[in-house]
């Protein structure tokens, strides 16, 4: 019996750490991981008079997750585009799209993104979220994956996702098309979006 009672003394305090989250307990730390622009895509590919697409990107935003990667857990995540860095490799065709048929840079210098909820799919998991664009905002899912993450040689903690969606243009306002001989159009309506995105995680301030 003292046995026994010995025993309970040294389980008991520990039950009561664990059960009230102390020591040993499963805790999630959030940090935050701001994306870095150097190592980080935001593409969209479009269709182009029915035979082909044309493919783009957005070379100036920025972005953060709120995270603890060791629970998968997701607090915020957010991000802000600016329009005028739509970049297609063909300079006339970016005066275009920065201009009041598409973007409207002048009026709406950025388009934004934050998260409001997720959920685990396969290996996968889908992020729902209200884009913002033109003025507008519609809720949109993209498919997302986070690669993995390592120590850089500076001491940084690295992390790498990557996501796809698929958004109509007419459902912001991008209405701007012509028709074409045999009843198509010269620009589809729905876009493409593929984000290679890598972060590193924010260190304490102070």
């Amino acid at each position: 019996m003292i046995k026994k009672a010995r025993i309970l003394l040294f389980v008991m305090p520990l039950f009561i750490i664990l059960v009230s989250g102390g020591i040993g307990a499963v805790q999630a730390e959030m940090a935050r991981y701001n994306a870095d622009l150097d190592h980080s895509t935001v593409e969209f590919r479009v269709a182009h008079m029915m035979v082909s697409k044309t493919t783009g990107r957005f070379t100036d935003f920025t972005g953060f997750i709120e995270m603890d990667p060791d629970n998968m857990k997701v607090n915020t995540l957010e991000a802000v585009i600016k329009t005028a860095s739509v970049n297609t490799n063909q300079k006339k065709r970016d005066e275009h799209l920065q201009g009041a048929d598409f973007f409207n840079v002048e009026k709406f210098p950025t388009m934004t993104y934050k998260l409001k909820t997720y959920r685990k799919e396969g290996d996968n998991y889908l992020a729902i979220g209200d884009m913002t664009l033109l003025g507008v905002t519609k809720e949109i899912t993209l498919v997302g994956t986070l690669i993995g993450m390592t120590k850089d040689p500076w001491g940084n903690t690295r992390a790498g996702f990557t996501a796809e969606g698929k958004i109509n243009r007419k459902d912001f306002g991008m209405i701007w098309n012509k028709v074409l001989d045999n009843g198509g159009l010269v620009v589809g309506e729905d876009v493409y979006i593929k984000l290679e995105i890598e972060c590193i995680k924010a260190k304490p301030q102070g």
